[in-house]
């Protein structure tokens, strides 16, 4: 017979222990995390540390507004879509000769200039990597473009450009022109990294067949028509297609076409990360231009008299809090509305010039402080900058948060002689990278889209069948 043995038996105050030990001991992590996070985070304990906690109340949007700004053709109508960054806007009740902690630290130390070791004048991401890819792009890219014939009713929107784009949208309409008259089209679909929709945004909201209000159902249709008729849509979602728009209002162009919003490549002025409808690792910001005649005649630095310029219409609540602190100072020209002469002049006399935010975080403000040799300040949150995969925008720009603007001054006086002569050498570099030249020019802006298009293909393409049935 087996021999048994008794059970091991435990006090109760034994079993109670190690059934709490687990217990207390997680609880007591929970509060010392708890502590560490309340003791250390500017968020809990300094909640004006952060412009994004609660609704504004500094600036109303509703009173500041002005529903019709004239320095666009026309803008989308106001709606929260459109400015729901905005409405948790506020600005910390600092004073303008206040310690700011972001500027505690040196300029140089904020710029990258650090001793000999000037780390932020280069102009390029990669000067090597940038140069080596722009020659394999420039022999190996090419671009399919959907075919339409002259009689289309549709030819205006579809076709090839003409004529010399005008107005504050010309950059959609420059980069058409210039990709019809290219080496990059091809006639072989087989050969295509990319396939190119060639309608065109600021043609179809002026067509009064279209407008603003058939973007949408147009578009929709348009791409149900042509992945209808060629098989290229349907192998990869739309994912290797892309199309070109510079007014905001290509934002909502895609609504009705689900598939091609969230994979089609949008090469687009608009370029904000705040918004769903952009995705920065797919999409591609575009420079904004207002086309200009000819260069300035002089550019010289050393006539330059003036801190910074700004002239536009009160549309935010940014340009408000500019208003607000700095329209009557004697260095920084905040101008609001049209100035009675040419504007040039003032960017020409200024050292900065300042891109504040409106209904959108794009306009021309800073392609015109390029032309004239101005250092653009970028003072509009989440914008994805052109051409920000290759041109280093710290080494010829100073990028603001709109929490700053109460210390702007202090900012740009805090900027060396050194630093601002290397910004400004570097606003005479990169210029040429933000011109459209008829006929295209090598680096020019052109081709740093089409550079910035190459960085976006697949890098897996889908060979055709040798039928030609479809072409």
């Amino acid at each position: 017979m087996a021999k048994s043995f008794p059970k091991q038996q435990y006090p109760q105050t034994f079993k109670l222990f190690f059934f709490f030990l687990p217990i207390s001991l997680a609880l007591t992590s929970f509060f010392l995390v708890f502590i560490y996070i309340y003791s250390t985070s500017s968020v809990l304990t300094n909640p004006q540390s952060t412009p994004f906690l609660q609704p504004a109340t500094n600036v109303s949007l509703f009173d500041l507004i002005i529903p019709l700004p004239t320095d666009n053709e026309d803008t989308v109508p106001f709606s929260i879509d459109n400015t729901a960054e905005d409405l948790f806007f506020d600005l910390p009740t600092t004073s303008s000769n206040s310690k700011h902690t972001q500027w505690s630290l040196p300029l140089g130390h904020l710029f990258g200039f650090t001793g000999d070791n000037m780390n932020n004048t280069e102009i390029y991401q990669d000067t090597d990597v940038f140069l080596e890819d722009y020659k394999e792009m420039n022999k190996s890219f090419k671009i399919f473009v959907y075919p339409h014939k002259p009689d289309d009713p549709f030819a205006n929107v579809l076709l090839p450009v003409d004529f010399d784009p005008k107005g504050h949208y010309a950059s959609e309409l420059y980069f058409k022109k210039a990709l019809f008259n290219s080496h990059f089209i091809t006639k072989d679909p087989n050969q295509a990294d990319l396939f190119y929709m060639p309608f065109s945004i600021a043609d179809m909201r002026h067509d009064p067949r279209i407008g603003p209000q058939g973007l949408q159902d147009f578009i929709k249709d348009y791409i149900f028509n042509i992945s209808s008729k060629y098989p290229f849509w349907n192998r990869t979602g739309g994912a290797d297609h892309f199309y070109v728009a510079c007014h905001s209002i290509s934002r909502f162009a895609m609504d009705k076409a689900g598939e091609a919003k969230e994979n089609a490549i949008q090469l687009v002025c608009s370029s904000t990360y705040f918004v769903p409808s952009y995705f920065p690792h797919k999409d591609a910001s575009l420079p904004q231009i207002w086309p200009k005649e000819r260069d300035p005649k002089s550019l010289v630095s050393s006539k330059r008299n003036q801190l910074a310029f700004f002239a536009g219409q009160v549309n935010s609540p940014v340009r408000a809090a500019l208003l607000k602190h700095w329209v009557n100072d004697t260095e920084i020209f905040a101008h609001f509305g049209r100035l009675e002469t040419d504007d040039g002049e003032e960017q020409l006399r200024s050292k900065f010039c300042l891109h504040v935010k409106g209904f959108e975080v794009n306009t021309a403000r800073v392609t015109d402080a390029l032309h004239y040799g101005c250092v653009p300040v970028i003072l509009a949150n989440h914008y994805d900058l052109p051409f920000a995969d290759i041109l280093n925008w710290k080494s010829f720009s100073v990028v603001v948060h709109y929490v700053d603007i109460p210390v702007l001054k202090k900012i740009l006086q805090g900027i060396s002689f050194e630093e601002l002569s290397w910004l400004q050498k570097n606003v005479l570099k990169v210029r040429e990278h933000f011109k459209w030249n008829v006929p295209a020019v090598d680096y020019d802006a052109f081709y740093m889209a089409m550079y910035e298009l190459w960085l976006r293909k697949s890098s897996v393409r889908v060979r055709l069948s040798a039928s030609r049935e479809y072409i």
